[in-house]
């Protein structure tokens, strides 16, 4: 087998037989879609969709020094994450660039999961590995001894409850706690990357079918469908949450990506990237760099990421992500624009689709909220 054949999930031959168009992703085979991804979208958004997430990139950090080493190798303060509670943060290079946003959780008074982007789970272990050096605490590549499913949508708390014995009610939102589904061993997340409620399950890999057909026998009376990479964008721009190498990227700090809230200066002990993060935070403050904001397109035309947005004949900005939206009936994009031209409602807006000025009107994020 060569090193550049995608790799399989435990849900593959699964996804096959329901007829899902595959696509790599991140080296991966993934469903991109079973059917209509419009449809999967709005199953997610009015009732429940199925995500197989398993190329997601777990690494268990264990030892008595698991949190002061987590606290030096990224930007936020981990020490302060609860048992049983996680975190949404970054790590950075030591010029402040983004190497990924991740999720971290506190599984125990020493054990900590991060959970990195499929396409950065190597340059994050290699990265924690590195800035683990002196300290008491293991790092661990723990991707292959997961499967990740999520369930996501208003419907998913009442189709989890049928499949497991887990106080679902007093699961808070970032949170993880370990139950049983489908009568095997879970750890139940509630994070999410729709813009809907919604949990994801760490399961063994050899248990991921069961899982699977359990939540799909529970939850097809109630609208549940499975859902594939493709729907996924679409919700998560509705929703205005960043994707890795369109939003974030290493050329950009958190700072420059309206993120700034994640680094922990007020934390014990020096972390990398410190001394840039210092620099950009006292730079954003004073001369804002070009700013994240939601575009609505007024005509049909979707723009795509890297096209140039315009304004009185001029690049005052460029799309990071672009889709027509489900929700809103209208192509929206995600895009990073001069300060100047930030504020929602700014009149003179366009994206130049392939040498057409076409107008968008600037809103702020997030293009869609739900209702609690």
């Amino acid at each position: 087998m060569s090193s550049n054949a995608p790799r399989h999930t435990a849900l593959d031959a699964l996804h096959r037989s329901l007829g899902a168009t595959m696509t790599d992703f991140a080296g991966w085979d993934m469903p991109l879609r079973y059917g209509s991804e419009r449809d999967e979208h709005v199953a997610v958004r009015t009732k429940a969709g199925l995500f197989d997430l398993s190329h997601m990139g777990e690494i268990t950090v264990t030892g008595p020094e698991a949190a002061a080493l987590l606290n030096h190798a990224l930007v936020g303060n981990i020490a302060t994450v609860g048992v049983g509670r996680a975190r949404y943060t970054m790590i950075c290079q030591e010029d402040g660039g983004i190497l990924d946003d991740l999720i971290v959780y506190r599984l125990a008074e020493h054990e900590y999961m991060v959970v990195a982007n499929a396409s950065n789970a190597q340059v994050v272990l290699d990265a924690l590995t590195g800035r683990a050096a002196g300290f008491d605490a293991v790092v661990r590549d723990d991707c292959d001894a997961y499967a990740l499913i999520a369930v996501q949508g208003p419907e998913s708390p009442g189709i989890l409850k049928a499949v497991t014995d887990a106080d679902l009610d007093g699961l808070k939102y970032y949170a993880g706690l370990p139950g049983t589904v489908a009568g095997v061993p879970a750890l139940i997340a509630r994070t999410g990357y729709t813009g809907e409620d919604g949990f994801e399950l760490f399961v063994a890999p050899a248990d991921a079918e069961k899982v699977w057909q359990a939540l799909t026998d529970a939850g097809t009376p109630a609208g549940l469908v499975p859902c594939g990479l493709s729907c996924r964008d679409t919700l998560r721009l509705e929703a205005g949450m960043p994707l890795y190498g369109h939003e974030l990227t290493t050329s950009l700090t958190p700072f420059d990506a309206g993120l700034g809230r994640v680094v922990k200066f007020e934390k014990d002990g020096d972390f990398v990237g410190r001394e840039a993060l210092t620099a950009a935070a006292e730079r954003a403050a004073s001369e804002p760099p070009r700013v994240l904001v939601g575009l609505i397109a007024e005509g049909r035309r979707v723009p795509r990421a890297g096209y140039p947005v315009v304004a009185d004949g001029k690049v005052i900005g460029e799309i990071t992500s672009g889709a027509p939206s489900p929700t809103l009936g209208k192509p929206i994009a995600m895009a990073y624009v001069d300060a100047a031209h930030a504020a929602p409602g700014t009149a003179g807006v366009g994206v130049d689709i392939r040498g057409s000025h076409e107008p968008y009107e600037v809103v702020a994020l997030p293009f869609y909220k739900r209702q609690k």
